[in-house]
């Protein structure tokens, strides 16, 4: 059934034929958990979902922040040393940073440099105990100015900061990656991180677990995008357990920015559990848990509207 207003289409997680949605309040009654997209007013729609307060990095990259852990050997780390040596400009300007910087528990700071022909292309580093043994890595995107961009992995080493592990640099200039998210798609202690390879010409989703040292790839799919060109904006993915089995959803939008597709992990790796079509791109996109256990997605569009999408 067809109401007044935007028409969207929603393909279920087990792939019923396409129905449509308006923009007011739809429900689809032929799938086993529909999905429910509402356009939100002016009043509804929040000024800012999902910012983050976090700590800007003086005198660092523009609008690059300083990460934060509450626990383990590394509490804190961020990116310095702004650099134009890398004229891609992935997110709007050619200043990418040089250095990583890291304060470790006991309050001491230790810095590391990259050489000349690299740059982290990056805004804010991540801290995360990827494989459960209660050190912190920091996940980062390190790009060679002839190669393109890779997964990067730093941490402690005999009182040292340094490189961990790496996937690996794409392979050409001007390639980029954007990390989608780190958290345990597999269920478990081990956290994956997913991330999105050329992100504007065709994105291809993986997965990468740390295990002995090295990262290893857990799946992959193709189809994604999480990031718009030239925009600063970095976070277009949302992790979430929307079913409670203890293994983490992904949702990410398609390489058109125009679907939000929930990508889970099963056996035999990534699956889509569901594709919601939206009128326009999405540019901003968040979770927000509701009443019990429900989640609601506020997805923001390239022409102005707010949708929250919930089950």
């Amino acid at each position: 059934m067809v109401k007044l207003g935007t028409i969207c289409r929603l393909v279920s997680k087990r792939l019923l034929p396409a129905v449509f949605l308006s923009a007011a309040l739809f429900q689809i009654p032929l799938a086993e958990e529909p999905w429910v997209v509402e356009k939100l007013d002016g009043a509804e729609a929040p000024a800012d979902p999902g910012s983050q307060i976090l700590q800007k990095v003086p005198g660092g990259l523009p609008d690059g922040y300083i990460a934060e852990h509450p626990e383990g050997d590394i509490v804190k780390a961020w990116y310095g040393d702004p650099t134009r040596r890398y004229g891609h400009g992935i997110l709007g300007d050619a200043i990418e940073a040089g250095a990583l910087h890291i304060e470790i528990s006991n309050g001491k700071q230790l810095s590391l440099q990259l050489p000349e022909t690299e740059v982290f292309e990056d805004r804010t580093p991540r801290l995360v105990d990827l494989d459960g043994d209660g050190a912190i890595e920091i996940v980062t995107i390190r790009s060679s100015v002839s190669k393109g961009a890779s997964v990067t992995i730093y941490g402690l080493e005999n009182g040292a900061l340094v490189q961990r592990a790496t996937n690996g640099f794409i392979g050409r200039s001007n390639r980029w990656l954007n990390i989608a998210g780190i958290a345990s798609f597999a269920g478990g202690q081990e956290q994956q991180i997913a991330y999105v390879e050329t992100p504007h010409i065709g994105g291809t989703l993986y997965f990468y677990a740390f295990r002995n040292g090295s990262l290893v790839r857990t799946g992959a799919m193709q189809g994604f995008s999480n990031h718009a060109i030239g925009t600063r904006e970095m976070q277009l993915s949302a992790v979430v357990d929307i079913d409670g089995d203890m293994r983490m959803e992904l949702a990410v939008p398609s390489d058109n920015r125009q679907s939000l597709r929930i990508i889970g992990t099963g056996q035999n790796g990534p699956y889509e559990q569901a594709s919601i079509m939206l009128p326009a791109r999405i540019s901003k996109l968040f979770a927000r848990r509701g009443q019990g256990s429900d989640i609601n997605f506020i997805v923001l569009l390239d022409d102005g509207q707010t949708y929250r999408i919930r089950r």
